[in-house]
Formats: C-alpha cells, sequence, structure tokens
C-alpha cells in the first residue's frame, strides 16, 4: 500500500476520485485536505465527511485549508456541481466526525518537515499546497510522488478557451507550484480526462450490477450530465479526478513527455499551461505532462473498485457491450 494525502474541492467528480481512492486496496490514506475551488471550503470539508461516512471511513481525518486563492476573488463551480456541490442531492450533515482543528497548510507544511515514502493527490486549485510551500521549501524534496489534477496542453480549456479550472481558480497558486515544487510534476490534464466520459450507458451498467450503488451514482451525475449536455452537447459526464487517482495507482493508465511547465497567472490566458514541448527556453524539465490515456482499462478498473465487482466480469461485459 502506497500512502497518499488527497487535497481536494468536492466537487461530483472530487467524491468520486475519493471513492476510487478509498476502496482500492493500493492506497492508504493518510489524510484529507480541502480546499476552495469547486465549492466553498466550508462546504467541500462536509461534503469530504458524507463520503467517508458513507464509506465507514471516518477514521480518515480530514483538515480544512484555504479559503480563498492567493490574490485573485474566489469563483466557484457550483453551476457544474450544484449549489451543494453534489449535484443538489443535499444529503443529510455528518455530525459524528468533526474537521481537525490544525489547518490543512500547517499540516502539509508540518508532515513533510522531514522525507517521507507519502505523496500527494491534489485534485483542486493548488492554494493549499502553495502556501504550505511558502512555509516549507522542501515540502516537494520531502514526499513521493506529486500527482495533480490540472491543467491542459492541447485540448481547450473548460472555463476559459485555455484554462482548465482548478489552476485558473489560482493561477498564482499554480504557477508558484510549478515554480518551486522541485519535484517532477504529473499534470493530469484536460489531454487525457476529456476522454474520460461516464455516459447514460455506464450509468445504467453499473445500475444493474450493483442497484445500491448504481443509484448513488445516478443521484449525484444527474446534475453533472445536464450540465455537459447544456454546455459542451456531451452525453454523459466528464469525470476528471478520478482518472488521477487511477493513474496514480496504475502509471500505465496514461502516458506523456516531460517538459518544463509555466502557468499564466493574469489576463485573458490567465491558468494556461505553456508547455514547452520543444525545449525553447532549455530549462530543466518541472513536469510529466500526460498526453494518452487507456480509457477502456480505466473503467475497467473503476467500475470494478465502486461497483465491489470482478474485474474480469467488467472486462468481460464491457467488451461485449463496447462501452469505455
Amino acid at each position: 500500500m502506497r500512502k497518499v494525502i488527497i487535497d481536494c474541492d468536492p466537487g461530483i467528480d472530487d467524491i468520486l476520485a475519493l471513492l476510487l481512492a478509498i476502496k482500492s486496496p493500493e492506497i492508504e490514506i493518510v489524510a484529507i485536505t480541502t480546499v476552495c475551488g469547486n465549492v466553498p471550503v466550508e462546504m467541500g470539508s462536509q461534503n469530504v465527511l458524507k463520503c467517508l461516512k458513507r464509506c465507514d471511513r471516518l477514521d480518515i481525518p480530514v483538515y480544512q485549508g484555504m479559503s480563498m486563492p492567493l490574490k485573485q476573488p474566489f469563483v466557484s463551480a457550483q453551476d457544474t456541481h450544484g449549489m451543494d456541490g453534489l449535484g443538489e442531492t443535499n444529503f443529510s450533515c455528518v455530525r459524528e466526525k468533526q474537521i481537525e482543528e490544525e489547518s490543512a497548510v500547517d499540516f502539509l507544511a508540518e508532515y513533510f518537515s522531514d522525507e517521507t515514502d507519502t505523496s500527494i493527490i491534489a485534485l483542486g486549485p493548488l492554494t493549499n499546497i502553495a502556501c504550505a510551500l511558502i512555509q516549507n521549501p522542501n515540502l516537494g524534496n520531502h514526499l513521493d510522488r506529486f500527482v495533480t489534477m490540472g491543467g491542459t496542453y492541447k485540448s481547450h480549456g473548460n472555463c476559459s478557451p485555455v484554462a482548465e479550472f482548478n489552476y485558473w481558480c489560482d493561477a498564482d497558486a499554480a504557477a508558484f507550484v510549478f515554480k518551486k515544487l522541485g519535484k517532477t510534476i504529473e499534470m493530469v490534464g484536460l489531454d487525457v480526462t476529456r476522454k474520460i466520459v461516464f455516459t447514460p450507458t455506464l450509468l445504467e451498467y453499473c445500475c444493474q450490477i450493483n442497484p445500491k450503488e448504481g443509484a448513488y451514482l445516478q443521484a449525484i451525475t444527474r446534475f453533472y450530465f445536464n450540465f455537459h449536455w447544456q454546455q459542451e452537447r456531451i452525453l454523459g459526464c466528464v469525470i476528471n479526478d478520478p482518472l488521477a487517482v487511477a493513474y496514480f495507482i496504475d502509471t500505465s493508465i496514461c502516458h506523456g513527455f516531460t517538459s518544463y511547465t509555466a502557468v499564466e497567472k493574469t489576463g485573458i490566458s490567465r491558468g494556461q499551461t505553456l508547455v514547452d514541448r520543444f525545449n525553447f527556453w532549455q530549462k530543466k524539465p518541472n513536469s510529466l505532462i500526460l498526453t494518452k490515456v487507456n480509457t477502456h482499462l480505466f473503467f475497467r478498473k473503476f467500475l470494478t473498485v465502486l461497483l465491489n465487482a470482478q474485474e474480469e466480469t467488467i472486462k468481460k461485459d464491457m467488451e461485449q457491450l463496447k462501452m469505455g
């Protein structure tokens, strides 16, 4: 089992990613930290607790982080995820577990004060990571891997023509982390996540294989389905964050190239990832830009874990029904 801290802003696809991580035997979740992004940070923390309660894992500590970007005004993505962040499901709040008193930033800075075998999967804006890195400049040197869902290389943006939401939401934080982390940033961006579309066929399959889990997935993704149809005429929903978790577990799911990458902080191209694919700047690569994804393998792993099913059964059904 590999130790990991998950930094997130739940968000529908964050919850799907957390479900995958919590249920995957390859991962030991040391802690979950929350940051403002898809929803205000207080709401994101409560959504994490709802997920942990559903999975009977309230033992995992949750640390609440930054409520505002470093410099920019905060703009949520509740138009995408619903006002409650979970598709207007309005699940009951969790009362039997409290958020840790220590802030997420202080926790991260202190946890990585010495070298560890723990990785970070960052599923939201990089505000917590940037602030912790300011406190502890050795953070990047003391972690195992750093995987971030964010950015885009050749794909168009999802909140501007050129920018992905997480990096757009706090471009200053993203720019700082790419410049100062000192660890290869494994960027799971829109070039690969746009190919991970949870379709109505896949949803119906989930309901048939595991009615209880299928009903839950149906409840939290309905709003997401409607948004994607209205915004991009996609029949289904793009589930970005679970791919970052799946790739962390099995790197064969995605492939790409190393490059020096910077993030634009201002103007109409705010949040754009400037990927120096052909080494124009002649700088040491700071990132692994993922550009290819095996969608069939992803969905096989994803559905096996979420539906508590046998992988061979899922594989056979997917091939027969031509899913994923």
